[in-house]
């Protein structure tokens, strides 16, 4: 046996330092988990890959760790032919009867001052102790990291409160009893309805196929709807040319470009209206009659305006929205369009404020030094206490960005980690609330553990009949209760910032840039209408090319970004026959769950109907 274990070895490339001791070591290896001498050597590979190690020397002094490699692999072959098995060690049981372990014990609002309140805490801690995985067992029970050390467990950083009967005193929410949070949890709650409006790729998907005339196609039937949607309102004339001569005005439809490859100015600003119209033709467009505007590269606009010299487009007016009441398919009759319009309105009218209360949170969910992610455990600790109907979870949850992510210092794979790490912990949390309990999970492009595609398919979690847990695609549209939510976890504010140029009226009426970023992803009716997309991000045109477009405005938008925090209801307004129509939306920044070694901001929202009846928190963790 040892002769073939040393011929493997140096068939691989591999030298033996001292020879007769390493044999011994790794005949005992065979023998202990019954593998075969390239079997054997085989897993060396993959420790000596692991560990970085520069030469190809097999020495004495690394056998311990390669015997820690081997019992690993030996425990995931065995979970993964029977996952509902838990293999228990040495560090459970330390886990289990160190009473001073701080990090397990503070996971509420604030450091308990209540008895009931430190076992309501344990209850959760004690459940996921024992419903624990491999991957989590490895965590050292003394090891201090800096997010443990943290004087304040929630902080609430922000509050907008409409709602006549609050639960908060001082901008804190008052703790529940022991026998109130117990109750509160096993009586039957009420299950939000869930209902996905699909229109993205499906799992397993193929992408990197896009071709140039994809993104023509896409970028020119944006500019035919707006066109279309413009002139159905009845308040525009057809479009026409922007770049023949005339001296009369005109109105023009098209899209804001760049003519550099810098960002755009006052000089260089192109619009291209449609093949239909101008057959694709580009013409300067210059702004200066305009007291203010918000233009940025992709932008779809209509131009009233005239050329009188066949080279530059004078704007007198700029209209970047459609009315709101105009019938998301522009392509139906004039008649049938109509009465769905009628039939939106009535509907809108006579249905009743639904009541739904969410918890939201985007990724990372791990601190930079380590991948114990315990900004998501105290997370669902949070949340087993509010009982939330919905929790929505936007990734990066295996963050590409993170440093061991980058360095591979782990002997699992991406996949691995998301479904031992963070997908067992939210099948404790659903199983522990209960069957109403429902959560729903939204990739990024971040994710190191899915496809690198822009709009980007929903994950393939396969759970085996648990119904409560979601996976939708990025972007993605969802009514829960009837309440309509949007989301999209690349960030389009922090592009958008980069790209905008914008001039405001001398009258001194403050602008709110933030309100003003997000108004355009409203009034574009897209989740992503910058173009050319930024740098990194992998805009697939010919991968479900709906996927991006927003049909209605939704009563929830969800844009989780870099940029601070925030809360904000939007006001959309639009003229259709003589009368204002208004609709109001609810934007959402959560913040990041992890910045650097701390932690971030989430969000808490109970929502009854309309944004007057509201009650949401920003949440800092």
């Amino acid at each position: 046996m040892e002769e073939e274990i040393k011929a493997e070895f140096l068939k691989n490339g591999f030298t033996l330092d001292e020879e007769e001791e390493i044999l011994k070591k790794c005949h005992m290896f065979c023998l202990n988990f019954s593998l075969k001498p390239s079997d054997l050597v085989s897993s060396w590979e993959v420790y000596y890959l692991n560990r970085q190690l520069d030469e190809s020397v097999v020495k004495d002094a690394e056998m311990d760790g390669f015997s820690g490699h081997l019992q690993n692999e030996q425990v995931e072959a065995v979970v993964k032919k029977e996952p509902d098995l838990y293999m228990y060690s040495f560090k459970d049981v330390d886990m289990i009867l160190d009473a001073e372990d701080e990090d397990t014990k503070e996971v509420i609002l604030r450091t308990p001052t209540d008895k009931s309140e430190k076992l309501h805490s344990d209850l959760y801690d004690s459940a996921q102790k024992t419903n624990s995985n491999i991957y989590s067992s490895r965590r050292t029970p003394k090891q201090v990291t800096p997010f443990g050390t943290r004087s304040n467990k929630f902080v609430v950083k922000f509050n907008i409160d409409n709602l006549p009967t609050s639960e908060t005193v001082n901008g804190m929410h008052d703790h529940e009893n022991l026998e109130d949070a117990v109750i509160k949890r096993i009586q039957p709650q009420k299950r939000c309805s869930l209902v996905v409006h699909s229109s993205g790729p499906e799992p397993g998907c193929r992408f990197m196929y896009d071709r140039i005339e994809d993104g023509f196609n896409a970028l020119e039937n944006r500019i035919r709807k707006h066109a279309a949607a413009l002139v159905a309102s009845g308040l525009y004339q057809e479009p026409m040319d922007p770049s023949v001569a005339s001296q009369r005005s005109i109105f023009a439809v098209g899209m804001i470009f760049c003519d550099d490859e810098g960002h755009l100015n006052d000089k260089s600003i192109l619009l291209q209206s449609s093949v239909e119209h101008s057959g694709g033709q580009r013409v300067r467009l210059e702004l200066n009659k305009l007291s203010h505007f918000s233009i940025f590269p992709g932008q779809v606009v209509g131009i009233e305006g005239h050329n009188p010299s066949g080279h530059c487009l004078i704007a007198s007016e700029i209209v970047d929205s459609v009315p709101l009441t105009i019938a998301a398919d522009t392509n139906l009759p004039p008649a049938k369009r109509q009465a769905l319009n009628e039939e939106i309105q009535a509907t809108n009218l006579s249905s009743t404020p639904t009541e739904i209360s969410l918890i939201i949170a985007a990724g990372p969910f791990t601190t930079t030094d380590n991948l114990l992610f315990e900004p998501l455990k105290e997370l669902l600790t949070y949340a087993t206490r509010k009982c939330p109907q919905l929790l929505i979870l936007l990734g990066p949850f295996i963050d590409s960005e993170h440093p061991q992510i980058k360095k591979g210092t782990f002997d699992l794979s991406f996949d691995e980690i998301f479904r031992s790490e963070v997908l067992r912990m939210v099948q404790d949390y659903v199983e522990y609330m209960g069957s109403d309990a429902r959560v729903i999970l939204i990739p990024s492009i971040r994710d190191a553990n899915h496809d690198f595609v822009f709009p980007q398919p929903p994950f393939d979690l396969d759970l085996h009949n648990l119904n409560q847990i979601t996976s939708l695609t990025n972007p993605g549209i969802f009514e829960a209760d009837e309440v309509k939510i949007g989301c999209c976890t690349v960030d389009i504010l922090k592009h958008l910032s980069g790209e905008e140029i914008s001039r405001h009226s001398m009258d001194g009426t403050p602008s709110d840039r933030l309100s003003r970023l997000a108004s355009h992803i409203l009034s574009q009716r897209s989740f992503y209408p910058l173009y050319p997309p930024a740098e990194g991000v992998p805009l697939d045109s010919s991968l479900a090319p709906e996927a991006l477009h927003i049909p209605s405005v939704p009563d929830l938008l969800i844009l989780p970004s870099d940029i601070k925090y925030f809360v904000k209801v939007l006001s959309l307004g639009g003229t259709s026959e003589g009368k204002e129509q208004t609709k109001k939306c609810i934007c959402i920044n959560p913040g990041r769950l992890a910045k650097g070694a701390g932690g971030g901001t989430f969000v808490e929202l109970k929502y009854q109907g309309s944004p007057d009846k509201m009650n949401a928190s920003i949440i800092g963790i």
